[in-house]
């Protein structure tokens, strides 16, 4: 019967080169840093490109982290960073090309309606839920990275705070500015 190690047993069977611990962390945390990447990109295929590039980032850094941050924290801010990194560079390239991804990509990271409603109320509540990812696009980076965490990847403030290298009331501040700045962009449509 195999026990299945902790991410400090794996952190350090990790430093040691062993392949299957690498295959244990991939197995363990690649669906939680393709769901932060594809929160913060909103397509499958940059977010598990970014997916990939946070791996490869782990296993080629590997040696040199010292766990005073949890695995999953670190592992948090490689996604976050790298996905930020890639939507910058994608905007830098195709200004429009955020702008459509979004598009067809959003019934994957929202949850859709029951198919039994009538088509244009499926319609509206398409059309409110692209209304609000484009509010949540419009957020400052922090606001925008913050609000992503805690209500697509429902992560505790101390968690948010982790990944963000900040506090917890630094946190809290970021989810606020960026509801009143939501409730701002999206009061005209509430009417």
């Amino acid at each position: 019967m195999s026990c299945s190690p902790t991410d400090a047993e794996l952190v350090a069977q990790l430093q040691a080169g062993n392949a299957t611990a690498f295959r244990t962390l991939v197995e363990r945390y690649q669906a939680p840093v393709y769901r932060t990447a594809l929160s913060l990109l909103r397509s499958p295929e940059e977010a598990e490109d970014v997916a990939q590039e946070v791996f490869v980032e782990v296993y080629q850094t590997i040696a040199r982290f010292r766990s005073e941050a949890a695995l999953s924290t670190w592992l948090y801010r490689l996604a976050t960073s790298q996905a930020l990194k890639q939507r910058r560079k994608a905007r830098t390239k195709k200004r429009f090309a955020f702008l459509t991804t979004l598009l067809g990509t959003h019934h994957e990271v929202l949850h859709e309606q029951p198919d039994y409603r009538h088509p244009l109320a499926l319609l509206e509540g398409q059309q409110q839920q692209q209304q609000l990812l484009d509010a949540i696009a419009r957020l400052p980076e922090s606001q925008q990275v913050a609000f992503t965490l805690r209500h697509e990847q429902e992560l505790s403030y101390e968690e948010i705070a982790a990944v963000l290298d900040t506090s917890r009331p630094a946190v809290e501040s970021l989810l606020f500015r960026a509801r009143q700045s939501l409730r701002k962009f999206l009061h005209p449509h509430l009417a």
